[in-house]
């Protein structure tokens, strides 16, 4: 690891203002660092103060907490890993106790699930931590909510490694942080659960790995037009005759424990179910509803196989996609709710017989009915309380009345996020330029051994973490973007190789809307900085058991600075 660049003199010890020493991810907002080895008591314990009585998820959380500083065993990425620093333990101050500090003092407070799953604008993460480097000293958390402290927790683990024989330690104390907050409040991950089936199993690590560096949302794409997975209740049929197998569908009780692992996770759950296209696996249980129906060729009736979408323009169309749309969103605590609204194909419409025979009886153009369509669907999420979040497309090629406090999701290219945000929308970042985590696999599409993704080329770290979410946006329209995330869209991925395809990439979103344009020493991010800190990440990954890919040899992981252009 580098030598810390600043050093100023404060009383009785150095403390270096750094930015690339210690390996913390994402980067808090601000952080000083001193040089003094501090190892864990025998005893060492975590403590909850401010709370007559916490609620259980944090109680939990603290559990883990404890677990993780003994079972990480995580050896510093220097040369001689955890040995290299033996010499220096034996003399250490012993840290006995962490405290965590609510304040004001709340006799029962909210819940981190409560907290997480409020408004996006009303979330509280903020908190300040402290590490002394005195002999039986006392590490303190202090923030104004649960979701706060849980958030100085994931920083507190990040500090502690393993010296190969039991001793856990941390080599630069003393820490303070204070005031870490993160600069946008959505930052998320998205995962297609129905091109390729994802056990809970295979979700809950997914979770896991997103807390680990403090994301925010977890963007569920659970159906499309290839499998309907998805248990709606009052509609059975849709999974029964929609899923691969009767074995891969999310039964109610599956959503319930998955949502609920996340708002304990610090992690909110977005779920989407895509309308009026990407609806074609519909069409095994219902029918009329369906335009094109695997129609063929594929190529003019849909992106890709298998074609088929919403009758969009049929009042009883509309009236089934509201019902199934109220009976999930009813069902979840999350304030936002995804309808999708990319990728319309209007040559499906126009062959359809149904279609076209609705719109001349209603006397609407396609846009027009897509509009009432619309209404429809996005007013009855309002009334249980939800925000529609939907694609682009919805935004700026169609001429549909959005309400102003719809989110739009960018993705098709960054340099559409300054239109979607001159239109007042609010923006969440998802360009496939940037943060599309599937290109580069080749084409998945049979008898074409030349072709590429579409999105070509590979998106790597280091380019994902260049992305400046300001971007081409004026200084009135910056307070628009919520934030954004990286996706997986899983046409060539399933449970044997989501961990090495996500991550350690998808955790740069995290820190691109955590850290914000600038380390806490001012200057600008950059992979310089990141790639030391991200192989940290990637190893402590590992030793959870998730199976981060490699970022470099391991040669290079321990020799900061040595593997770069």
């Amino acid at each position: 690891m580098a030598a810390p660049r600043f050093m100023i003199l404060l009383s009785t010890f150095i403390l270096c203002i750094c930015h690339g020493v210690v390996a913390l991810w994402p980067m808090p907002r601000s952080l000083q660092t001193g040089s003094t080895y501090v190892t864990l008591a025998s005893d060492f314990r975590i403590e909850i103060q401010g709370a007559a009585n916490p609620p259980q998820d944090l109680i939990d959380a603290v559990s883990r907490s404890k677990e993780r500083l003994r079972s990480d065993k995580l050896q510093r990425l220097i040369v001689g890993r955890g040995s290299s620093d033996r010499s220096r333990l034996a003399s250490a101050p012993a840290l006995a106790k962490l405290t965590l500090n609510l304040t004001p003092s709340v006799s029962s407070p909210a819940s981190i699930m409560q907290e997480i799953t409020k408004d996006i604008a009303g979330r509280s993460e903020s908190y300040s931590l402290t590490v002394p480097n005195s002999n039986t000293g006392t590490a303190v958390i202090s923030s104004n909510s649960t979701l706060g402290l849980f958030r100085g927790l994931t920083t507190f683990e990040q500090l502690f490694y393993d010296d190969g024989q039991g001793v856990v330690y941390t080599y630069q104390a003393p820490i303070q942080i204070t005031n870490d907050s993160p600069a946008f409040p959505y930052r998320g991950f998205m995962l297609d659960t129905a091109r390729n089936f994802f056990a809970v199993s295979d979700i809950k690590r997914t979770l896991d790995a997103m807390s680990m560096v403090k994301m925010s949302q977890f963007h569920w794409h659970i159906v499309d037009s290839q499998s309907f997975p998805l248990t709606v209740p009052g509609f059975p049929e849709l999974a029964q005759k929609g899923a691969y197998s009767e074995g891969q569908i999310y039964s109610t009780e599956d959503i319930r424990s998955i949502v609920q692992y996340a708002g304990e996770r610090g992690i909110d759950v977005l779920v989407e179910i895509d309308t009026p296209g990407h609806t074609a696996i519909i069409s095994t249980s219902h029918p009329e509803h369906i335009a094109c129906a695997q129609a063929t060729p594929w190529s003019n009736f849909a992106n890709e196989p298998p074609a088929g979408q919403l009758r969009l323009a049929n009042a009883a169309t509309t009236n089934f996609t509201v019902s199934v749309l109220s009976a999930v969103a009813n069902t979840l605590p999350s304030k936002l709710f995804g309808t999708g609204g990319d990728e319309l194909n209007t040559n499906c419409y126009a062959q359809d017989a149904q279609t076209q025979a609705d719109l001349k009886s209603t006397g609407r153009t396609l846009e027009q009915a897509l509009n009432v369509f619309t209404q429809a669907t996005h007013g009855a999420l309002r009334k249980l309380g939800k925000t529609p979040v939907v694609w682009e497309e919805m935004a700026l090629e169609h001429t549909v009345t959005l309400g102003k406090d719809t989110v739009v999701m960018v993705w098709i290219s960054s340099q559409n996020a300054a239109a979607v945000a001159a239109k007042g929308f609010r923006v969440v970042h998802a360009p496939s330029d940037y943060f599309y985590l599937d290109c580069g696999g080749g084409e998945w599409i049979g008898n074409n051994p030349t072709g590429n993704s579409w999105c070509d080329p590979f998106k790597g770290w280091q380019k994902a973490y260049t992305f400046n979410p300001l971007a081409s946006l004026s200084s009135s329209q910056t307070s628009l973007v919520l934030g954004g995330q990286q996706l997986l869209w899983t046409e060539q991925s399933s449970p044997q190789n989501l961990d090495n395809i996500v991550w350690p990439r998808a955790a740069v979103s995290a820190e691109i809307f955590w850290t914000g344009a600038k380390y806490p020493d001012g200057t600008a991010r950059n992979v310089n900085n990141a790639l030391p800190r991200i192989h940290d990440l990637r190893y402590r990954m590992v030793q959870r058991g998730i199976n981060a890919i490699a970022l470099q040899p391991e040669w290079c992981a321990l020799r900061n600075g040595q593997c770069g252009s």
